[in-house]
């Protein structure tokens, strides 16, 4: 009779109740932690928080697949007292998501969701180090925002609100309030990403010419629109109208200060609708004093909302709004819905294109690159199933075989994956492409890669993945490769993942429902004997696979089943006398 190792834990309601030692630990606060998926909260589904009014519709949307707690204006204290009943949390740029947030959650907060580009109220790096993932709302308010770019640079260079106020206390004052026309003045756009590129446009059908510096974007981009990309020193020293769209960062944090200023066109003219930090506010104060700079017009400040006595608001030569940028009823119906949206497909587990802390691929890469997602984690999932309890896995090998060029075949996704498959089936942890890193790090496992070019077609982006363990037992001996390592290798067939080789042998099995390995004497009648056994004890059989060496000698049968079976159904398989080991793995 054929035993598999380990046989009173592998047939337990847990696939290895042995195995967390599998790993070599290194203690922190993993071991106690475990968010679960979706089954939260009331009639099994998930609960979120919406920390800040959000539109309606996007209230609705999150009300058909989950339970909703609209609580607004909460303490500090309040939000860390609520967030560990909640899997999500949606909030706009006036709730900070602190570590203590996370802390708090107990592991339970999956997803936070910031509607709105901006993110830096979201303690990005407490997110990723307890598995939240952060989305945001990049694109619903896009030309809001920048629509309001281009209303405070109108506003500004005609006096608009200066004026306004005047006439409405009682004055006539047409000479004071003279203007500047825009024609055939230069503007830089700092900052060349949506809402930048936007305002570009819509500053060149004002007839402006349009210089930009941003250190990523593309040349030809910029050009398609007509719009010059130089450096910064450029921007800054040649500009007439300096308009502002980039994100608050240790890098742009008080971009723009007194040396700064020093070196601007005397008379500039400084439209902000993105971040407050990223101006020194003292320091416009003083350019304006000074007639360095001309006029501002701001929509965020450094603190919101600013003190009552602000200077930098009550000077004569700024004209402020309280952060409208994205305030119109369009862009808050349609940052609601994406916000809601991402927030819900995050639940599930479906892969985000907005997400901020994960590896950031474009949709339409995600779509081609969902089936080998999934082999990706269906193959990590095999691979550390076969390690017979007690040894430490500390070296993984995974290669990419394909015909697209290196440049052409972003891996950090497949990468994540495997590494959830490895992870989650040996321990108390739920990984997601936000964490991956992190604990695979914690855990000592080190993630080694390999891209193997092949001739052909690149309409593929992979051929098959391949998956080692290093210096480990297997439970499956056959499972082990000429170099004594774990080996397992998959393909996608028509959409499909498909596992294609097992150690040396190669064999054919759809990655669905659990898979029953068996090493056999290569002999007529095998697949019939173990159906019969399968069959009797009404588990259904999806596919079976014979993998062999050579006519008459070893083979490896891969059997896919719907059901787990029992441990006698089992122990029926391995009574076989030509079967001479077997292993049963749950995907």
């Amino acid at each position: 009779m054929a035993t598999p190792l380990g046989l009173s834990s592998l047939f337990s309601s847990r696939i290895h109740t042995t195995t967390p030692s599998l790993f070599p630990i290194h203690r922190k606060e993993f071991n106690r932690r475990r968010i679960i998926l979706v089954n939260a909260g009331g009639g099994g589904k998930p609960t979120i928080l919406v920390a800040e009014k959000l539109g309606q519709a996007g209230i609705d949307l999150l009300k058909k697949h989950a339970n909703v707690d609209c609580s607004y204006d909460l303490s500090v204290e309040e939000l860390c007292t609520k967030i560990s009943l909640c899997d999500a949390l949606i909030v706009r740029s006036g709730t900070k998501v602190g570590r203590d947030v996370f802390e708090s959650s107990r592991g339970r907060l999956k997803v936070v969701g910031r509607a709105g580009v901006g993110i830096d109220n979201v303690d990005l790096a407490a997110a990723t180090e307890y598995g939240c993932l952060v989305v945001n709302a990049p694109t619903a308010n896009t030309v809001a925002a920048a629509e309001h770019g281009i209303a405070l640079l109108t506003a500004m260079a005609r006096n608009v609100a200066q004026a306004d106020a005047s006439i409405k206390a009682g004055k006539w004052m047409r000479s004071k309030y003279v203007g500047v026309s825009l024609v055939g003045k230069t503007l830089a756009v700092l900052g060349f990403g949506k809402v930048g590129s936007e305002v570009a446009r819509r500053a060149r059908g004002l007839g402006m010419h349009v210089i930009t510096h941003d250190p990523y974007a593309p040349a030809d981009r910029a050009r398609a629109i007509g719009v010059e990309l130089v450096s910064f020193e450029v921007a800054i020293s040649t500009a007439d109208f300096i308009s502002l769209h980039l994100p608050l960062t240790a890098a742009t944090s008080k971009m723009l200060n007194d040396e700064t200023f020093a070196r601007m066109k005397r008379g500039v003219r400084i439209v902000n609708v993105a971040r407050g930090g990223v101006i020194d506010e003292d320091a416009l104060l003083r350019a304006l004093d000074s007639g360095i700079v001309a006029q501002a017009a701001l929509d965020v400040f450094t603190v919101e909302p600013p003190v009552k006595d602000n200077k930098l608001v009550l000077h004569e030569s700024v004209t402020a709004t309280p952060h409208l940028g994205a305030s119109t009823m369009e862009a808050q119906e349609g940052v609601a819905v994406e916000i809601a949206e991402a927030v819900v497909g995050a639940l599930r587990g479906e892969l985000a294109a907005t997400a901020v802390n994960a590896p950031m691929v474009p949709p339409e890469v995600l779509r081609e690159l969902k089936p080998y997602v999934v082999l990706a984690e269906k193959l990590g999932r095999l691979a550390v199933q076969l390690v017979t309890g007690g040894s430490g896995v500390d070296a993984v090998k995974v290669t990419y075989a394909s015909s697209r060029s290196p440049d052409d075949l972003d891996t950090r996704l497949l990468r994540a994956m495997v590494i959830k498959g490895l992870i989650e089936p040996i321990s108390s942890v739920f990984i997601n492409l936000v964490n991956s890193d992190y604990v695979a790090k914690q855990r000592g496992v080190q993630i080694s890669e390999e891209r193997m070019v092949l001739d052909g077609s690149p309409e593929d982006p992979i051929e098959y993945i391949t998956v080692r363990i290093a210096n480990v037992e297997s439970r499956f001996a056959s499972a082990l490769s000429e170099s004594g390592e774990i080996k397992v290798e998959g393909r996608v067939k028509q959409g499909v993942p498909s596992l294609t080789k097992v150690g040396l042998f190669g064999v054919d099995v759809s990655l669905e429902g659990s898979v029953i390995l068996c090493r056999q004497v290569d002999q007529p009648g095998m697949i019939g004997k173990v159906g019969s056994i399968l069959g009797d004890e009404n588990v259904n059989v999806s596919f079976m696979s014979v993998g062999r060496i050579a006519p008459g000698k070893q083979a490896v049968m891969a059997i896919g089943v719907d059901e787990q079976p029992s441990k006698e159904t089992l122990k029926k398989i391995g009574d076989i006398s030509a079967i001479e080991e077997f292993v049963f793995l749950k995907l």
